[in-house]
């Protein structure tokens, strides 16, 4: 049964109409961008982000989440073309994918994204607004050599992040560089300021209105000499006379693949790499939500397993959420998930009728919307308000964006995740207990467990149990507690013994009574109890 958002989604379209233009004038060329990267047809990236806005998009739960295309499965996707042979055998490890992240959508996996700390998912964040930022500085100079939409430090021309910096100056071009500049005062002007002042220009996206503007820059800076744009400064979509072009740019899978193994492999790691990065981004796009919704995230799971297999039937690249895309709908203020479809239908129709206009766009422009984009995932007041919850979440948080900005999506996401859960186990360990002098030197012990109590709480007890001085009286009340993991059992059982050497008085209650399992432990000392 639809939910009553799914319901009213249609009630929204003058926020989400608007949204989805926005979110397709970025979607385009990172679906370029990102086929180019995996060695795969330009088209194929295409039909992903098509399929992602569509059918993820009618299937998902997630109000501002987008799917297409990913950065992070580039590098996967070129290794396994090649190894497999062919685009077309690769095609059908996609779709084998999506039966796997449909299977585990019914296993209930989803309940992974629950366990990302917040200190990480906000890290992610802005570590990808620094990555975005730092990317898209040579393509707003006018050196596009690397590809839009790279998420990654080490990049496919050889360079890295930082290096590519250096490399861009050296080739500066000035036609670009104005329709950057151009742009990014059209995007300030409309927010700061045109905004506030009329309605109308909330109805407008200032993005649409920095595209317009580039277009017609880039037509005025023809037969301009040095301020003319080249083919490789604007989007390059491939274009079809006829319908028989157009059916000869889309590739089927070729399912006599069936019978290499290697295709049950790369189909388990693409499940596997992409369920992680859609979780990952469900879990951000979320967070970004004004209106706090929260998202299936086992529907989710299905609804990419679906959307991989259209994309592998029909020459699509494997899908996932992009936080890239999602985070610019939540900017351009889509309300729901409408404008995530609406944007895969546009895919659809301009490039179906419209490509040679949309090959005018200076990628200078988009490297401008990013730039906004960019800025507003990685904005200076995070890092203050995350710096004031304490270094618990400051480290973790820093330690995301810094592996991100040197690594991967996947790779700062897991340093982040163990960074994060060492301050966990640290905090486990240290004893939540206050003992006054008085109580020391004569007071009787009383520890109560709570409800549950788990092996986290090893190390804390086994300190404390062995600080008690001898010849005290001591309690374990476990009368409150439904379980108490077996480790921690070995570690009273071990005390019991050593007390009668050390003259301890041992009081035990229920402490064997052990019935569920749940990370939890409370320790105290009771004065009242002598």
């Amino acid at each position: 049964m639809a939910s009553k958002n799914e319901l009213s989604m249609f009630g929204h379209l003058k926020n989400d109409l608007p949204a989805s233009i926005v979110v397709f004038l970025v979607a385009m060329p990172l679906c370029l961008g990102i086929a180019l990267a995996s060695g795969a047809p330009l088209f194929s990236g295409l039909i992903a982000g098509a399929v992602g806005g569509i059918i993820v998009g009618s299937l998902s739960g997630s109000s501002l989440g987008v799917s297409g295309p990913a950065a992070g499965l580039a590098v996967i996707v070129a290794s396994a073309i090649q190894d497999l042979g062919s685009f077309e055998v690769f095609l059908v490890a996609v779709i084998f994918a999506g039966i796997l992240q449909i299977a585990m959508g019914f296993l209930k996996a989803g309940i992974i994204s629950h366990y990302f700390p917040n200190a990480v998912i906000n890290g992610m964040l802005a570590g990808i607004g620094v990555i975005i930022f730092l990317k898209q500085i040579p393509h707003a100079v006018g050196y596009d050599a690397d590809y839009e939409g790279d998420l990654n430090f080490i990049q496919l021309d050889h360079e890295n992040t930082f290096s590519e910096l250096g490399k861009a100056m050296d080739f500066l071009s000035p036609g670009p560089m104005i329709i950057c500049a151009v742009s990014l005062g059209i995007l300030i002007l409309w927010e700061m300021v045109l905004m506030k002042k009329h309605k109308i220009f909330t109805l407008i996206q200032g993005p649409l209105v920095a595209v317009v503007a580039g277009v017609i820059l880039n037509k005025i800076f023809e037969g301009m000499g040095s301020l003319a744009l080249i083919q490789e400064q604007v989007v390059n979509i491939p274009i079809s006379q006829s319908i028989s072009e157009l059916k000869a740019n889309i590739t089927f899978p070729n399912f006599k693949g069936l019978s290499n193994p290697d295709i049950y492999v790369v189909g388990v790691v693409l499940a596997i790499v992409g369920s992680l990065e859609t979780l990952l981004c469900v879990d951000a796009s979320d967070k970004q939500d004004p209106e706090k919704r929260v998202t299936p995230t086992n529907r989710e799971l299905k609804a990419q397993g679906v959307g991989n297999i259209v994309s592998g039937l029909i020459g699509g690249l494997p899908i996932t959420q992009v936080i890239i895309r999602s985070s610019t709908n939540v900017q351009a203020g889509g309300k729901t998930k409408l404008s995530a479809i609406i944007h895969g239908f546009i895919i659809v129709l301009t490039v179906l009728t419209i490509p040679g206009i949309l090959n005018m766009i200076p990628l200078a422009t988009l490297a401008a919307i990013l730039f906004v984009v960019g800025f507003k995932l990685a904005k200076p007041s995070l890092f203050k308000k995350t710096y004031a919850q304490g270094i618990g979440q400051f480290i973790p948080f820093i330690t995301t964006i810094l592996g991100l900005v040197f690594t991967d999506l996947l790779t700062g996401v897991c340093l982040g995740f163990a960074v994060a859960v060492f301050f966990i186990l640290k905090n486990n360990y240290r004893i939540p207990i206050i003992v006054d002098e008085e109580i020391k030197k004569e007071g009787h012990i009383y520890i109560e467990l709570s409800e549950d109590v788990s092996f986290l709480k090893k190390a804390s007890l086994k300190k404390l149990l062995n600080g008690i001085p001898d010849g005290r009286e001591v309690t374990i009340d476990a009368s409150k507690t439904y379980y108490i993991h077996q480790d921690v059992i070995d570690i009273i059982e071990n005390f019991e013994v050593n007390a009668k050497k050390r003259n301890i008085k041992l009081n035990l209650i229920e402490v064997y009574d052990n019935k569920k399992e749940n990370p939890t432990l409370h320790f105290r000392v009771d004065p009242k109890s002598t």
